[in-house]
């Protein structure tokens, strides 16, 4: 079997911790997976691989096979129906237009034009253009939607300086939607996106298949508190909120935040980033190790939708966590019952569990190995787990897939 694998040219993301998830789900079913990074950014034609060698620098799990790229060229992005049709709508807000509108446009790496694929996986339905591309009749598409997208997109807009008026959500909900109609079959990450899309789409296949997440360390421990956050909006508002609200109450301890977050937090709150400066490390070339030498997670989350990833590697990591409800959005209501996992909904409740937790011994590594948070991400988000509920997925798609 020959899957395409469509998916934006991002990386130091869960966008492509989940990519890197599919990949290795298909081939341990015995398919060839054919990667095809495909940037928003003008300019980024397979030719030019002096433009890719950033993205190919920071995703070195896609070497050992072949991979492949699409990006739309100049000309295609100065041509008086770009510039009216999508350009004139992004400058209004429009993220929507403007990641269509450049996947419509992108031009593919040559040697994917002799293929003829079994499957196509897309991520994200502004990749559904390419998708469509790569499908010849009647190839199946497999959409991963990624959480409502629209959503995402009124965050993203937060604080620009958009020019009036300004796009609105349901306008951009509405070309989501659009797009989403040529697909097989939906793929939703968590159960809330799952239960929306089957709402906008009731006429549409809808599978909830949680993604692939590779484990944290579970040992061999150590004494570090930390907080793991990469530099988007909801996280730079949950790293504030946390700085203003919960650190002065535990101004005897010492956090360790991890991640590119840094960067926004001393643009929107340069006070606090000041004050709490030696807590940030920046991003680091080996996150596992971060979790390594942990004795608990926080995760101040009070911004953001969709499934948080972040969330599931500290599930994976056995250690004990301390998280806002917002924090577990997209999973089941059981894990309020799991222990090793205390919820706190007020900045007094998280410092005071942080105190308490403080206290106790740090877990060893056999503690961390048999919690029930590392159960949890085993039963629902190991790449076991993934590969197996993938398959059978698989084999009920009717046209060309044949059962790996």
């Amino acid at each position: 079997m020959r899957v395409a694998l469509v998916h934006p040219a991002w990386h130091s993301c869960g966008t492509y911790q989940v990519v890197l998830g599919q990949i290795e789900a298909y081939r341990a079913l015995g398919a060839a997976v054919y990667p095809i990074a495909i940037s928003s950014d003008p300019g980024f034609i397979p030719e030019r691989a002096w433009l890719w060698r950033a993205f190919v620098a920071a995703t070195p799990e896609l070497d050992a096979n072949a991979r492949f790229f699409g990006g739309a060229p100049f000309h295609a992005v100065l041509a008086p129906r770009f510039l009216k049709n999508t350009l004139w709508p992004y400058l209004h807000g429009d993220q929507a237009a403007i990641r269509l509108g450049m996947a419509e446009r992108a031009t593919l790496s040559r040697a994917l034009s002799a293929q003829s694929f079994d499957l196509v996986h897309c991520n994200h339905f502004f990749l559904m253009p390419v998708a469509h591309r790569l499908a010849h009749s009647p190839t199946p598409i497999l959409l991963d939607t990624h959480d409502l997208q629209a959503r995402q997109f009124v965050l993203i807009n937060k604080g620009m300086p958009w020019l009036k008026p300004r796009v609105e959500y349901q306008a951009m909900l509405a070309q989501e939607l659009e797009a989403m109609r040529g697909a097989s079959l939906l793929l939703h990450l968590n159960a809330q996106e799952a239960q929306d899309f089957r709402a906008l789409l009731p006429q549409m296949s809808h599978e909830l298949l949680y993604p692939a997440t590779p484990p944290a360390p579970t040992g061999p421990g150590g004494p570090d508190i930390i907080i793991v956050a990469s530099n988007n909006t909801a996280n730079v508002e949950s790293v504030i909120w946390f700085l203003r609200e919960v650190a002065p109450q535990i101004a005897n301890l010492s956090i360790k935040i991890i991640g590119n977050v840094d960067a926004g937090v001393r643009a929107q709150a340069p006070q606090e980033f000041a004050a709490y400066q030696h807590w940030f490390l920046g991003r680091v070339d080996d996150p596992g190790r971060v979790y390594a030498n942990a004795r608990l997670v926080l995760l101040p989350t009070i911004s953001g939708h969709g499934l948080s990833i972040k969330t599931i590697e500290a599930f994976s990591s056995g250690l004990p966590i301390i998280a806002t409800p917002h924090a577990l959005r997209g999973l089941g209501a059981q894990v309020g019952d799991l222990e090793g996992l205390t919820i706190a909904d007020t900045a007094k409740t998280f410092s005071d569990a942080i105190t308490a937790q403080t206290q106790g011994s740090a877990p060893k590594e056999a503690q961390r190995l048999a919690s029930q948070t590392r159960g949890y991400y085993l039963a629902q988000f190991s790449q076991r787990a993934y590969e197996q509920r993938l398959a059978a997925l698989i084999a009920r798609l009717p046209a060309r897939v044949n059962t790996p």
